[in-house]
């Protein structure tokens, strides 16, 4: 995660930029060799332009595009914006030419262009254009700057913000060849928990994806002969992020031969969390590098493989129950990100209601009504007893694993039993 007036000199149009540029370009430079001993890229994360203080627009206020508080965005409608855009990315990339390339995101929290956050209809200049055309030349821009700087790093466009602006089959269709599109696999799904209708946003293991959403903005994307990539979460995700991974094999093994079928160019395996070097990982592994691969053959191989014949079917039986109790988290942005799964045992109970708003992947407190959101208490209280019961059954086989594996192989089986029960409690 970069702000790039921070990694390239501004010109004559922003001579405030860049301060201290050099030294970042330096130890970028240095971290790009390391990754390469390795075979591993080094790609930034493109959220830009930033949104600026309105004091940098008191000289500058016809480039002053939406404001919001204290910010206004610079308006990328006016073509000094996008020549700096484009000309610190070349710089960038043209000193470190071994970085692996960038993915942006164009509609995210942070402000950026005046269609950002869909209020380009406030901006003088950007009212006259459609909120996919900014978008779109936002992307090219950044495209642009990149290959110039290094023909060979790769460009991908993340959709995630774009939600509200459809399916999105005019941004695609603006964008510029040489640029992928990459889509929140699992986005829009269908599910019932519960009882409960809802539709899946992101951040989810439980439902196995792809979902319409990123199926649609694939095939806009193949059709103009862009690449297709997955954005997916195949180790931890909000659901339940305080363990490194969870050990829910047949739901990750689904949902990568789901994406066989999908045709999908690449996959990015994680986003804010869930980089651990784990087991579930090599699921993943193994599709990429044998494309007719099945689920029961993978999973069979990467069994027998870490824990040996013999505890390979106990393992097996684990993985799958933890996936088919996993199956009942009772999913919503209000229970990923405000109860307590995440702390577990060490929320605190109170004798009397507190009055306390839960805070986000924070401090849950007793704010239940804001926790079940939309499920009824019962029903959010019993979807994680089934979660529990069922993962409590599955720890018994992953148990006789580990009683029957020896040697290395036993080591990974109680390495893998120990952040079961971690994800139990």
């Amino acid at each position: 995660h970069v702000v790039l007036r921070q990694l390239a000199p501004g010109g004559e149009d922003f001579p405030e930029f860049g301060d201290g540029h050099e030294q970042r370009l330096k130890t970028l430079k240095k971290l790009v060799v390391q990754a390469r001993r390795y075979g591993i890229g080094i790609y930034l994360y493109m959220n830009e332009p930033r949104a600026m203080p309105l004091a940098f627009f008191k000289d500058r206020p016809e480039m002053a595009g939406v404001k919001e508080g204290d910010f206004q965005t610079m308006c990328t409608s006016d073509p000094r914006v996008r020549k700096w855009l484009g000309d610190s990315l070349a710089h960038v990339f043209g000193e470190v030419p071994d970085l692996g390339g960038v993915f942006t995101i164009t509609a995210s929290e942070n402000l950026t262009s005046c269609a950002s956050h869909a209020r380009h209809q406030q901006c003088p200049r950007c009212k006259q254009r459609t909120d996919a055309e900014i978008i779109a030349e936002v992307n090219a821009t950044i495209e642009e700057g990149v290959h110039r700087g290094s023909p060979q790093a790769r460009v991908i466009a993340w959709d995630w913000g774009w939600k509200g602006h459809g399916d999105a089959p005019d941004i695609v269709s603006l964008l510029p060849e040489n640029i992928a599109v990459m889509s929140v696999s699992e986005w829009s799904l269908p599910i019932e928990r519960g009882g409960v209708k809802s539709k899946i946003g992101e951040y989810s293991i439980s439902a196995v994806g792809p979902g319409p959403r990123a199926t649609k903005h694939w095939q806009y994307a193949k059709q103009r002969g862009l690449k297709a990539v997955a954005k997916v979460a195949f180790n931890n995700t909000w659901e339940l992020s305080a363990v490194p991974y969870l050990p829910v094999m047949d739901l990750i093994a689904e949902h990568s031969e789901n994406l066989q079928g999908a045709g999908v160019d690449g996959m990015m395996l994680s986003w804010t969390l869930g980089g651990y070097p784990s087991p579930n990982l090599l699921v993943s592994h193994k599709f990429s590098n044998q494309p007719q691969a099945t689920k029961e053959v993978v999973l069979q191989e990467i069994a027998e493989e870490r824990y040996g014949t013999k505890a390979a079917p106990h393992m097996r039986q684990a993985w799958s129950k933890f996936s088919e109790a996993f199956r009942q988290f009772p999913y919503s942005g209000a229970a990923m990100y405000l109860a307590p799964q995440q702390q577990g045992p060490a929320n605190l109970l109170f004798v009397k209601p507190t009055g306390y708003a839960a805070t986000m992947v924070g401090y849950p407190y007793d704010d239940l009504a804001r926790w079940r959101a939309p499920y009824p208490d019962a029903v959010f209280a019993e979807q994680f007893e089934k979660i529990a019961s069922g993962w409590n059954v599955g720890l018994t086989d992953l148990e006789k694993a580990v009683a029957v594996a020896s040697g290395e192989e036993r080591t990974r089986a109680e390495s893998d039993l120990s952040v079961a029960r971690a994800a139990v409690l």
